[in-house]
């Protein structure tokens, strides 16, 4: 198996358009605001520093053969073909005590309708501890009934949406509906893109738990032509009865650029899973802690991991662009290495949440 070296028509189109339509700002350091109503800046330092990298690893692999940079396999499906990574972690991964997690559901009178903290207050002073103490209440009953029938089943999807709507999407009993996940079951998502909006996904970045590893499976486009079928594997990952899904700002990007993709085949999304976003967790546990809360600053501020020669986001078009025209695979080490450490530091970040929420003592 070999890289394409002479893309296709489509691939050509695409460099053209990567070529003409940045979506970035280059700023100086300290001078977010210069950027204006861009949502997107780079600082001139990282752009430098990652032009120059581009310019390095354009030097150091010509010649060198995609499969000697990447040992990875070709898959196929309905979509095509496609190639994967795939790369094992020693993950920790933290016990958790469902009934302490039960036993805070049904001590929150709250999650009924008309209960508010003062009344939760009285009610208590009354002697209704639980919600099924409300079953006896004369004119909580009916709404404790159907909270209670709500909570039935130990229903992910159920309980998040549930607390989602009485507290906040943010709230410890959403993460905490993580406990009635099997670890196996979590499937952790990152995504590189050509852009912020309708283009190309050129890597999927997939972490799963397998007998006590986080194993990352990556799906890299050799050519934009591949992404049908890369969409398809990925899509195969959310597919089960328990799956559960696991990102990073992934309700605001990652999921809706994932289904709109899917959309311009003609293809549909999985169907609904329970989608824990780590970012609203992380906001509503370190915002008064920590001036960004962007993932890579979280992973070394919390997780005490610092990057090294990474790459911004959004200067992935510009790498990719580059090995479209010149056939040279270098420029995609740092953009396999980014999702690859994002896929990882989601995960334990994640972990490290839940734990802290609902890990046994």
């Amino acid at each position: 198996m070999s890289a394409l070296v002479s893309p296709p028509r489509i691939g050509a189109l695409w460099q053209q358009r990567i070529q003409a339509m940045k979506e970035y700002e280059i700023v100086r350091e300290g001078n977010v605001f210069s950027s204006g109503f861009s949502d997107s800046v780079v600082f001139t330092s990282e752009y430098d520093r990652a032009r120059a990298r581009l310019a390095e690893l354009v030097d150091r692999y010509a010649g060198t053969a995609f499969d000697n940079l990447f040992p990875g396999q070709e898959i196929e499906n309905d979509g095509g073909t496609c190639f994967v990574l795939e790369h094992r972690n020693p993950v920790s991964v933290p016990s958790v005590d469902i009934d302490r997690f039960k036993k805070d559901l049904m001590n929150d009178l709250t999650l009924v309708l008309g209960v508010g903290p003062a009344t939760r207050r009285r009610l208590n002073a009354r002697g209704y501890y639980t919600l099924e103490n409300l079953l006896e209440h004369p004119g909580l009953r009916n709404r404790a009934q159907k909270v209670l029938a709500g909570l039935h089943g130990d229903d992910p999807s159920a309980i998040m949406d549930l607390a989602g709507r009485r507290h906040s999407k943010s709230h410890a009993t959403v993460l905490g509906a993580a406990c009635l996940v099997a670890p196996e079951d979590l499937v952790f998502l990152d995504i590189e893109t050509l852009g912020l909006f309708s283009r190309p996904i050129i890597l999927f970045g997939i972490g799963m738990i397998e007998h006590g590893q986080l194993v990352v499976r990556q799906y890299l486009l050799r050519d934009v032509t591949e992404e049908q079928a890369a969409l398809i594997a990925t899509a195969d990952h959310l597919v089960g009865e328990r799956k559960a899904l696991v990102t990073f700002n992934g309700k605001a990007f990652d999921l809706p650029y994932v289904t709109d993709r899917l959309a311009y085949y003609g293809l549909e999304c999985p169907g609904r899973i329970p989608h824990f976003d780590v970012l609203h967790f992380s906001r509503r546990r370190w915002r008064n802690q920590l001036p960004s809360l962007r993932l890579t600053n979280l992973e070394q501020a919390i997780l005490n991991i610092p990057r090294h020669d990474d790459i911004p986001g959004q200067m992935v078009p510009e790498f990719y662009e580059t090995y479209l025209r010149s056939g040279n695979a270098g420029p995609l080490v740092p953009v396999v290495e980014h999702n690859r450490q994002d896929v990882i530091s989601l995960a334990l970040l994640f972990f490290c949440l839940l734990e802290e929420s609902y890990g046994t003592l």
